[in-house]
């Protein structure tokens, strides 16, 4: 029987690997939401969400007050009935990060299940189109590295076989980032794609005089140069520069990705699963995307994303910034500069309950 008959939540934080920082903010921990569905036949299946160092207990408290009380009783099979009665359920606080963000906990959790049942991986289940992808590197290109960092750094990501290297930008002259970006284009050479990402830090005056800057030194893409809500802001400045604009790590619903797109605000879709609510949605964005012929880089979650993007025919990238390996038993397949996604039936990834349970939250 595939009746739910139970469904819990728990909250552990995840120290970061290294010091991580953008123009906004500095990573500390990984606040790890996880959800664990259990049915009548036994089948278990885990899903999760995070945030970046606070709200985490807010949306543990909106699992157990309200979602998870509503799932005994359903057909877990049923994912998106299930996820579209859950919407219903907070209706009041929706579209936002922390209603998308504990949904997502449990849509992951019930396509864990999916996958188990079926004996599928979740790559070819979603989708099945190629099981090895691209990979770049964020993991040595925050703000806080030296210039010689982050060239050293894209070195050895080419040495390894990778496509690209990702940079953070925001310094308080733009003439800075445009140097430390020439000096990774020179030693990476033009063939090797140098991504940069702005954060949302830029006003529109700033972002324009940003991207006039950078354009010389080809960016494969500028991310989140404006506000994520800004669409008309990110559609004049696509008008305005050569560099593609990549979005998506800050929107929480397909309607925002949607208005996106229809301004042709968008160039690259980096739709991140926990923050739009779970695979369910995640997977509509994706086709969406496709309809525009706008290619999908999903934001983070490496461990997960590596399937989604395996899943569809245009997910390009997967971002490398390596968070899970203190609490899993395994860890992301690199094969010459490509991500291998997990051929397991379930979403990929091996928890270990000994190193959750010394990082919980009480």
């Amino acid at each position: 029987m595939s009746i739910i008959t139970t469904a819990t939540a728990r909250l552990a934080d995840i120290a970061v690997e290294k010091d991580r920082t953008d123009a906004v903010q500095a990573f500390v921990k990984q606040e790890t939401i996880l959800v664990d569905i259990t049915t009548a036949d036994g089948l278990a299946g885990t899903g999760y969400a995070y945030t970046i160092g606070t709200g985490g207990t807010s949306v543990l408290a909106l699992l157990r007050d309200h979602l998870l009380p509503a799932l005994p009783g359903q057909d877990a099979r049923n994912v998106e009935a299930v996820w579209q009665r859950l919407f219903a359920l907070t209706r009041a606080t929706t579209t936002g990060a922390l209603t998308s963000l504990a949904l997502a906990a449990v849509d992951t959790a019930l396509w864990d299940l999916r996958c188990r049942r079926a004996g599928e991986p979740l790559w070819r289940l979603a989708g099945g189109h190629r099981r090895e992808v691209p990979v770049y590197d964020t993991e040595g290109g925050w703000l806080h590295l030296s210039t010689d960092d982050l060239v050293a750094s894209a070195l050895s990501a080419r040495r390894a076989g990778w496509s690209g290297v990702k940079i953070k930008v925001g310094k308080p002259n733009p003439a800075e980032d445009a140097e430390r970006l020439r000096a990774v284009r020179e030693a990476v050479g033009p063939a090797m794609h140098v991504m940069v990402d702005a954060n949302q830090s830029q006003s529109a005056s700033a972002a324009a005089r940003l991207a006039a800057a950078l354009e010389p030194h080809s960016p494969y893409w500028l991310e989140e140069p404006l506000p994520a809500d800004d669409v008309r802001g990110h559609a004049r400045l696509a008008r305005a520069t050569g560099i593609p604009l990549a979005v998506g790590e800050s929107l929480y619903s397909p309607m925002q990705f949607r208005a996106y797109l229809e301004a042709g605000a968008a160039s690259v879709v980096q739709v991140d699963v926990a923050r739009v609510g779970g695979i369910t949605p995640w997977l509509k964005v994706a086709h969406l995307a496709e309809a525009h012929n706008v290619v999908v880089c999903p934001h983070f979650l490496m461990e997960l994303h590596v399937s989604l993007v395996a899943a569809v025919s245009n997910g390009l990238y997967v971002e490398y910034i390596p968070q899970l390996r203190a609490v899993t038993r395994t860890e992301l397949t690199l094969r010459e500069g490509r991500a291998v996604a997990p051929d397991e039936p379930g979403i990929g990834i091996d928890w270990d309950p000994d190193a959750l349970d010394d990082r919980r939250v009480a």
